[in-house]
C-alpha cells in the first residue's frame, strides 16, 4: 500500500479506482475513521460508491499502518486535518467529497469550515462537535488502566452495535482492533475530542453536509446531531432506528445509498 511520512511516521492509505471507462474524470471520496479501528471499517461502503467515484481511505494517524505514536505526542485537529489533505494531495485527489465517522466526523466537519475550497460535500457519521458532552469517554482512561484494552474493547462492542447487527466475522474483526490499538492513541485523542468546540465553526462550512446519525448511540445523541443541522447552512439528516455508534459499520449498505441520494438531490453526483 502507497503511504507518505508526515509529522513523525507514515500515513498509509489506498486508491481504490475502478470506475468504467465511460465515467470520465470521476470525482474523489475520501473516507476518515475513528478512533480503535482502521479503513475497512468503510468497506461495505464501496460497491455503491466505486462504480462512479474514485475511492480513497486512510488510516487515521494512531491506528492501522499509520504512525502510531507514544505518550505526549503533540495531537491537534489541525493535525489531523492537514492529514486529509496530505492524503487527498498524494491521491491528487481535491477538491473532494469527504465522509468520516465518530472523530473522523468531527475532523471532517472542522476542516470543511476552515478550508472550504477543498471539500465539495461533508458526510458525518455518529458525529460531534462538541468533545464535553461524551461524558462517557471521559470514564475511558481510568477504565482502560483498571481492565486494559481487552477489557475496553468488551465495553465498546456493545455501545457500537447491538445483537446481531453485525455478523460474527465483522464482530470478531472489529475486537481484535480495538484490542490490538495503541492506549496512548486512543486516550490523548478521546481527550482532544473532548476538549474541542466546534460550535461557532459550523457556520462557515459552504459545502452541503449530510448527517447520519444512530438512535441509540451512548455517546452521540440525536439532539446533539440535530444541534449540527441547525448549525450548518445546507444540511440534511437522516436518523436510523435500532443503531449503535457503530453506524457506519453496521448500516453502510444504507449509508452509501443515503449518500449517494443526497449527492445526486445536490447534482454532485
Amino acid at each position: 500500500m502507497p503511504s507518505i511520512d508526515r509529522h513523525g511516521g507514515p500515513l498509509d492509505y489506498e486508491i481504490i479506482n475502478i470506475t468504467p471507462p465511460w465515467v470520465c474524470d470521476p470525482d474523489t471520496v475520501i473516507f476518515c475513521h475513528g478512533v480503535a479501528t482502521d479503513r475497512h471499517i468503510w468497506a461495505s461502503w464501496l460497491p455503491a460508491l466505486s462504480d462512479r467515484f474514485r475511492v480513497v481511505w486512510f488510516d487515521t494517524r494512531g491506528f492501522g499502518r499509520s504512525h502510531v505514536p507514544g505518550a505526549g505526542f503533540d495531537w491537534s485537529m489541525d493535525l489531523l486535518a492537514d492529514d486529509i489533505l496530505a492524503v487527498a494531495d498524494a491521491a491528487d485527489g481535491r477538491p473532494f467529497h469527504l465522509v468520516g465517522e465518530s472523530l473522523g466526523g468531527t475532523v471532517s466537519l472542522y476542516l470543511a469550515s476552515r478550508d472550504p475550497d477543498a471539500v465539495r460535500s461533508v458526510t458525518a457519521v455518529s458525529t460531534s462537535h462538541r468533545g464535553g458532552s461524551i461524558r462517557k469517554a471521559r470514564e475511558w482512561r481510568a477504565f482502560v488502566a483498571a481492565n486494559g484494552m481487552a477489557g475496553w474493547s468488551k465495553e465498546m462492542m456493545a455501545d457500537r452495535f447491538f445483537p446481531g447487527a453485525v455478523s460474527n466475522d465483522i464482530w470478531d474483526w472489529f475486537d481484535g482492533v480495538q484490542c490490538a490499538t495503541s492506549a496512548d492513541s486512543l486516550l490523548d485523542l478521546a481527550d482532544l475530542l473532548i476538549g474541542s468546540d466546534f460550535s461557532q465553526e459550523l457556520g462557515k462550512i459552504e459545502a452541503p453536509a449530510l448527517l447520519l446519525a444512530p438512535d441509540s448511540s451512548p455517546f452521540v445523541s440525536t439532539d446533539l446531531t440535530a444541534d449540527i443541522h441547525r448549525l450548518i447552512p445546507n444540511s440534511e439528516i437522516q436518523v436510523f432506528p435500532g443503531t449503535r455508534h457503530g453506524l457506519a459499520c453496521s448500516h453502510g449498505v444504507e449509508c452509501s445509498f443515503a449518500l449517494l441520494d443526497f449527492l445526486a438531490r445536490q447534482e454532485l453526483a
